[in-house]
């Protein structure tokens, strides 16, 4: 049975996306995958090719939340100061002092994070995972809540750095950003604004509806939701088949059939983060979906967005065409449901 709790998320949910509706059209994946990471407190990377509104999602985000956001353009010739900020000699003081830099905000845009090389999105780990920034020999916590919203095009690789895969285990979503349909890019087009209004024109500005309290109130509800033990072992199932050594131990063992060894096809899969992220959000999903419990279809819903930024394919798999998303729906295939 609902709770009120329940009730008002979802009706809170649904004001959230009307209101990013008036920007966004269509997109339904990637407005629920990134208010589910707002909910649940986590960082998201989105991957699209050019003008598919990744950039205006993130800016229209943060401005329904009234939170404090910083757009930072990734380049190859960045430094980890320019994002973290450094010190500064005080003449008058005759000391250093610091001058925090553009990470210390709520809602971070880490515009095409892949242009940058390994030093500069390394300089991103502390920050995403302790949610502090140290500058010389003292550390300074960044503002709660603290989101990192980042956007890579997986089409261009002139100029680009593969992100290392500690930096890819911190992200709790992947989301890609496909095209519209045919009746979608009609809106787009006829939302466009007029020749002579000068480009973009101005936007209709945004309400905050998901203030402080409104997210604190989300995050209840989300824990609210009930989650069956079977249910949990189904997540925990689901995230040891993408591990190469657990699923070539079970096909030995005859647990599994030879069509399911797919440890040919994963060089390494997904640690303990990614089971902790989809009882996450699986959870969060419900809530979305108006359920009060976690049913197998919201693991489904969940695993792809937490799992496949987190599986690395082997080359046997390339060869065949395979992507992540392709050996997680087997992975899905092969797990009995609960």
């Amino acid at each position: 049975m609902e709770t009120v709790e329940a009730k008002a998320a979802a009706h809170l949910i649904e004001a959230c996306r009307k209101e990013l509706a008036k920007r966004i059209v269509g997109q339904r994946e990637m407005i629920d995958g990134l208010l589910a990471a707002l909910v649940a407190g986590g960082h998201i990377l989105l991957e699209g090719v050019p003008g598919l509104a990744k950039t205006l999602a993130v800016k229209s985000l943060a401005e329904i939340t009234g939170l404090d956001f910083k757009r930072i353009q990734f380049t190859p010739d960045l430094l980890p100061a320019d994002l973290t900020g450094t010190l500064i000699w005080d003449q008058g003081k005759g000391a250093f002092s610091v001058r925090k830099g553009p990470v210390f905000a709520n809602v971070i845009l880490a515009d095409e994070i892949n242009r940058a090389p390994a030093k500069m999105q390394s300089a991103l780990l502390e920050a995403m995972e302790e949610r502090q920034v140290t500058i010389g020999k003292a550390s300074y916590p960044l503002p709660n809540p603290f989101f990192v919203l980042a956007t890579e095009n997986p089409i261009e690789h002139e100029g680009t750095y593969a992100l290392p895969e500690a930096e890819l285990d911190r992200f709790l979503l992947k989301l890609v950003v496909g095209y519209p349909t045919p009746e979608e890019e009609l809106a787009i087009v006829a939302r466009s604004p007029a020749i002579s209004a000068g480009g973009a024109g101005k936007r209709e500005p945004l309400s905050p509806i998901l203030d402080a309290a409104a997210l604190a109130q989300m995050r209840r509800a989300a824990d609210a939701v009930h989650i069956d033990e079977k249910i949990v072992e189904y997540m925990v199932s689901i995230v040891t088949a993408t591990r190469p050594a657990t699923t070539q131990a079970q096909a030995q063992a005859g647990k599994l059939k030879p069509a399911e060894g797919l440890h040919r096809y994963v060089s390494f899969g997904a640690s303990p983060r990614a089971s902790i992220a989809l009882h996450r959000c699986a959870r969060i999903f419900a809530l979305f979906g108006g359920s009060a419990f976690v049913r197998p279809e919201d693991v489904k819903k969940a695993a792809f967005p937490v799992l496949r930024h987190r599986v690395s394919l082997s080359y046997e798999a390339e060869a065949e065409g395979l992507d992540a998303d392709t050996v997680i729906s087997r992975i899905l295939s092969y797990i009995p449901v609960p």
